[in-house]
């Protein structure tokens, strides 16, 4: 398939620059698969719309501000006549935290990353620093962060919130509140999966009067999910890995759901990554257990999503999609198209 099969004219003045005041205010599109048809709606709508029956699946991950400004210093430093305070070269150096390797390890996207080489450290503001110990495609970079004092404090204090590509704004105090979902508690994402962010506590609750199930799972969405398509081929993309983790209790509640003939409702092309990567590795190690009577078609557990799903792949968990907005020519329209 060609990419540009994927691509569509998005006018920048449709883009909206700053969340509405309300979460659940957002307009729907709502897409029949089986009878081909579509109509707008409103989010707050959601609880109407659906059968009642829905496992509701969501990702419970949290953004944090893994966007950092910084300057060089040390190995491959050049032009001296042009530095600044403290022997750094003036160039500001932009660095996002994409996928945490260990505790004070990260793969890193680092702007201009052409001109930092390996054994290179950036400073950061607050006594944070970091050392460039390996190096990849794309300004792909992997650091050692180091601090004075507690190293996820430090990251929060100097961070900014990493806001998608098409917000063309700095971070506002108020978007390390509004750029989170209400189900945010833990892990260490780049980007929100943010067709949660609509959701509202009174939304949610409707949901559960109508006789909807809440189940959460955690994928710290990074490059994966937000990186560019580059070839031309779709089949031919690279996708990166994104570390996610299903609770027992979830898995349990999907094959209960399979086995009562149920729906599951994926809250975003992050969930659906993690549910069909994990469907995707239990069929390959255990067989496809679908038809046996229990219902159980994924694993609980940590793992790594390196699924790439473009039309033709063959759906094993989600049956219902709840997507956001998708940028022209990129993985998650891809996935959203072998969806619809």
């Amino acid at each position: 398939m060609d990419l540009s099969d994927f691509d569509y004219t998005l006018p920048p003045e449709r883009i909206a620059e700053a969340p509405l005041a309300e979460r659940d205010a957002s307009r729907m599109l709502l897409l029949d698969r089986r009878a081909r048809s579509w109509e707008d709606g409103v989010f707050r709508e959601l609880p109407d719309r659906v059968r009642g029956d829905e496992l509701l699946v969501v990702n419970n991950t949290r953004v944090i501000p893994a966007r950092l400004f910084g300057h060089r210093a040390g190995v491959g430093s050049e032009a001296p006549g042009r530095r600044g305070r403290r022997g750094f070269l003036e160039a500001t150096i932009e660095v996002l935290l994409v996928r945490r390797l260990g505790p004070d390890r990260w793969e890193a996207l680092v702007r201009p990353g052409r001109k930092v080489r390996t054994g290179e450290r950036i400073f950061f503001d607050d006594g944070l620093e970091g050392e460039v110990v390996g190096r990849g495609a794309y300004g792909l970079r992997e650091l050692r962060l180091i601090s004075t004092g507690n190293l996820e404090e430090a990251i929060e204090r100097v961070g900014h919130i990493p806001l998608p590509p098409y917000i063309h704004r700095p971070d506002q105090p108020l978007d390390r509140e509004r750029y989170q979902t209400i189900f945010a508690r833990t892990g260490a994402a780049a980007a929100a999966p943010t067709a949660g962010l609509h959701f509202t506590p009174a939304l949610l609750a409707r949901l559960r009067e109508r006789g909807v199930e809440l189940a959460e799972l955690t994928l710290e969405v990074g490059l994966g999910t937000f990186q560019p398509v580059r070839t031309e081929r779709v089949e031919e993309h690279k996708i990166h890995r994104e570390p996610y983790e299903i609770p027992a209790e979830t898995a349990a509640a999907v094959a209960r759901a399979r086995r009562e003939g149920r729906p599951v409702l994926a809250v975003g092309t992050t969930v659906v990554r993690a549910l069909e990567d994990a469907a995707l590795k239990f069929e390959r190690e255990r067989g496809n257990h679908a038809t046996n009577g229990t219902g159980e078609v994924l694993a609980a557990g940590r793992a790594e999503a390196d699924i790439y799903i473009y039309p033709g792949y063959r759906f094993r968990v989600v049956d219902q999609l709840l997507t956001n907005f998708h940028l022209p020519r990129s993985s998650p329209l891809v996935m959203v198209a072998a969806f619809a």
